[in-house]
């Protein structure tokens, strides 16, 4: 899985699912076994590793202002 941080500014981890191919989004039930891809999802996870909010995209990117709302309801509880 590859981290970065400070993603333009961020300040909060961004992760990706590279290597091994799959794993994490495996593990989250949105690996697509027929096509060898993720569905596009986000998963916010809190500091003590708790899903806190998650979508699953099927027509749609996701909304920055979505996430940076949802992340801010989160730092704000």
């Amino acid at each position: 899985m590859g981290e970065h941080e400070g993603v333009e500014g961020v300040p909060f981890h961004v992760a990706s699912d590279f290597w091994p191919h799959g794993a994490v989004t495996k593990a989250y039930g949105v690996f697509n076994e027929d096509r060898g891809n993720s569905r596009r999802s986000v998963f916010i996870i809190d500091s003590d590793g708790i899903i806190y909010w998650s979508n699953l995209y099927t027509e749609s990117i996701p909304a920055a202002g979505e996430l940076l709302h949802e992340i801010e309801k989160l730092q704000n509880r």
